[in-house]
């Protein structure tokens, strides 16, 4: 076999080599709009950040609904690696819409104009985020049923039981880290358009900074407090 042998593509499809072949790399970035089509430079900055986000939010959403799987069949190990690339994921996306900010806000509302009605309210990824949050934390509250174990008992007694505290604290991270991206959206949102404007689908952009304090878990936060009050009374009855 000579050197050009391993370099020729063997993968089906009409791209020049197996790399592009496999990764489909014609058909990704021809998904953006060319120099032509675009009304602004920025809109690839735009389309780059928002469609490598729903890539991320399609494999973060598919392990957390993977992981929930897992705890259905009492599988804890794997749902905790699961889990914990999911968490990694949402840092990525959080990370990643900073690049928004690199937007001039007069600039950007040449771009708005071309969304059309488009809003984040739309995203797949985004809308299936609750979806698969529902599952995983119903999954795991069945495991803590059936440990007869409370959260606060978790907790307290956590080392008794270091596979489900593992999962109480990563399904607590992917909770904060969905909390985090909201507020980071929104933030960049309200700076480049301001708190007081309507957004593409008549909600104020205020309104979605309401919206950041919904927690998709709260039972996990509201434990948190429970500890407080059940280590102050431990201290009084010393």
């Amino acid at each position: 076999m000579t050197a050009d042998d391993l370099h020729a593509p063997v993968l089906p499809g009409t791209a020049a080599s197996d790399y592009e072949r496999y990764l489909r790399t014609d058909e990704l970035l021809s998904l953006q709009k060319t120099e032509e089509e675009r009304v602004h430079h920025d809109e690839l900055l735009f389309q780059t950040v928002h469609q490598s986000s729903e890539l991320w939010l399609k494999f973060a959403t598919t392990e957390v609904d993977k992981a929930a799987g897992h705890l259905e069949q009492d599988e804890v190990a794997p749902a905790i690696r699961l889990l914990r690339r999911a968490v990694l994921a949402m840092q990525y996306i959080t990370t990643q819409i900073e690049m928004l900010n690199q937007m001039d806000p007069w600039e950007y509302q040449q771009i708005r104009v071309v969304l059309g009605h488009g809003s984040g309210f739309d995203s797949p990824g985004f809308r299936r985020v609750p979806k698969v949050t529902q599952r995983v934390s119903k999954a795991f509250d069945h495991l803590l049923d059936s440990a007869g174990l409370g959260l606060t008992d978790l907790y307290r007694h956590g080392r008794e039981h270091e596979d489900l505290y593992q999962v109480a604290e990563l399904l607590t991270e992917w909770d904060e880290r969905i909390w985090v991206w909201r507020f980071r959206h929104y933030s960049i949102v309200a700076r480049a358009l301001g708190e007081e404007t309507v957004g593409t689908q008549g909600t104020p952009v205020q309104v979605l900074g309401k919206l950041i304090a919904q927690r998709q878990m709260p039972r996990l936060w509201e434990a948190r407090s429970r500890l407080v009050e059940l280590f102050e009374a431990e201290r009084a009855d010393e």
